[in-house]
């Protein structure tokens, strides 16, 4: 702590008893004695007031108990970059004989920066001008230091984590990165910077710059893009939790990026996505957790290739609120797309059951090869385009579908729906009348389903063959397998082997759920285990 104010105090970064804040304040407050700091908290909990006290109002917070006012020697107003260094590394004079750090090391997205400086490489540690990885992350960081005292101390740093520190201006970050030659990556995240209105001077600071992460820094998305001039080779960009709900058409800029992270911001509009979908190189996108309902690709119909995000490949949409179909078809038509993750979307808990929603996604976006993570095998792929086929046959022929090329001629409405139906079909050949799902008139018989009834752990025990109604809940299974094998349904874990997918098993984890919740057909097989 320190009783000295700095001139520039206002805008200033500070950490008070292990709570980080800004100035916005420094001056009398009547009717006390002396200088006081009206500090805005960054956890709310922490403060008082908004900055009224007694019916003046000092300055202004964005939340109504997010300020308080401290006294100057209560501030923690931070170090310069290079004393951080020495002492994280043992170096200054009061850490010499330190001999007790804890190996520890940082990710940032795919990139871990280690904490060099460990009793197994202290000599290392004790030569500050052979580092090439520094982590000074929770070090009170706020300033750059005098000029060229980096470059002297610190020549071949690559890669910095200045994570979670009082930085409080980009122009601080500049007069550091200025220093380092050879910067790849810089993990700025959770300090709360101003950036600024105009693109600033670099002086090739950032030329070599590949990674940058700004999560929680309240950097807006115009900002980025006037910051972004002088980032001509970066190629990964972590922009999480920054409250971003409008982009701009990246012009002239981040034309290298191949990783855009923009998870838990505002993000609402799914035509946003239109203003970086030119970026030429960008590879994956994450959208985790914003309120994006919607996805579209305007400029081809359905059933031909997007312009669009010409390379991207990894696509992460989970925590949004995607609960149409249109989506699933919008992203067919992007040219590059392996992998899709769309957990935790309102899609994902329709009626159906969990695994019947990712088959469906499956056969409607031709190219995936992951979903939600996981691998899809040829196989899996192979049976849901099947299903996919016969599913839907009876809407086809309905929407003018027919087994005869020259008739065939489905409405508009059902090709928008179904935009690979089609496809599959000339994959497959159309759907047979014997494997349409055709109505049936209600009867006991119609909705008896022949199953096979295996205990896998138990060879022993032979396969038993039932017929049972598909109406049949997952409970009164049980106590049906407990009568032919006496074990308590308690004990008994099921799932299912379905005819097409040999190997593939599905659970059956919930007691309340009929056998038609599980898109059980006949010949499947049922398996128990206990």
């Amino acid at each position: 702590m320190t009783s000295s104010i700095p001139p520039d105090a206002v805008g200033r970064r500070i950490l008070c008893n292990g709570e980080y804040g800004t100035v916005l304040y420094v001056g009398s407050v009547p009717p006390t004695a002396g200088i006081w700091l009206g500090i805005e908290w960054d956890n709310h909990q922490r403060g008082k007031h908004n900055g009224n006290h007694e019916g003046i109002q000092y300055f202004k917070c964005r939340h109504p108990t997010g300020g308080s006012f401290i006294r100057p020697n209560k501030a923690n107003f931070g170090v310069d970059f290079l004393s951080a260094v020495r002492k994280r590394y043992g170096l200054d004079d009061d850490e010499q004989d330190n001999e007790n750090e804890t190996e520890a090391s940082l990710v940032i997205g795919r990139k871990t920066v280690e904490r060099v400086g460990f009793d197994s490489i202290k000599e290392k540690q004790k030569q500050l001008n052979k580092l090439t990885d520094i982590s000074v992350d929770e070090c009170a960081v706020s300033l750059a230091g005098q000029d060229e005292e980096i470059r002297k101390g610190c020549p071949n740093i690559r890669r910095i984590n200045l994570s979670t520190n009082l930085l409080s201006s980009w122009m601080e970050v500049i007069a550091v990165a200025r220093q380092v030659e050879n910067l790849e990556l810089v993990n700025l995240s959770q300090n709360k910077m101003k950036f600024p209105s105009d693109s600033p001077p670099t002086s090739g600071a950032f030329c070599k710059l590949r990674v940058l992460a700004l999560n929680q820094t309240g950097v807006t998305w115009d900002e980025v893009l006037l910051c972004a001039t002088g980032w001509p080779a970066l190629e990964e960009l972590y922009l999480a939790s920054n409250e971003i709900s409008v982009l701009q058409r990246p012009i002239d800029v981040l034309q290298t990026l191949k990783w855009l992270d923009l998870s838990d911001n505002q993000l609402t509009d799914g035509y946003q996505l239109q203003l970086i979908a030119g970026l030429p190189r960008l590879e994956r996108l994450i959208l985790a957790n914003n309120e994006i309902s919607s996805i579209c690709f305007p400029d081809v119909e359905f059933g031909k290739k997007t312009a669009l995000f010409p390379s991207l490949t990894h696509l992460v949409v989970k925590g949004n609120r995607i609960a149409e179909w249109s989506v699933i078809n919008e992203l067919d038509k992007l040219q590059s797309l392996q992998s899709f993750d769309c957990r935790n979307n309102p899609l994902m808990n329709t009626d159906k059951n969990v695994e019947t929603v990712k088959q469906l996604i499956i056969a409607k976006i031709g190219q995936l090869k992951f979903l939600n993570k996981s691998q899809i095998f040829p196989e899996e792929r192979k049976g849901a385009e099947l299903d996919y086929r016969k599913e839907f046959g009876i809407d086809w022929i309905k929407a003018g579908g027919n087994q005869d090329p020259n008739k065939n001629n489905p409405s508009k409405e059902f090709l928008a729906s179904h935009p690979r139906f089609q496809l599959l079909c000339d994959k497959y050949g159309t759907p047979e009348d014997g494997e349409l799902k055709k109505e049936q008139p209600f009867s006991l018989k119609n909705q008896l389903l022949s199953l096979t009834i295996k205990c896998p752990d138990k060879p022993d025990l032979k396969p038993v063959e039932k017929k049972l109604p598909d109406s049949m809940t997952i409970q009164k299974l049980k106590g049906l397998l407990y009568r032919l094998l006496r074990i308590p349904g308690s004990k008994l874990k099921l799932s299912y082997e379905s005819s097409k997918m040999k190997g593939k098993e599905f659970e059956l984890d919930n007691d309340l759920k009929p056998l038609q919740f599980y898109s059980i057909e006949n010949e499947d097989c049922i398996l128990v285990r206990w």
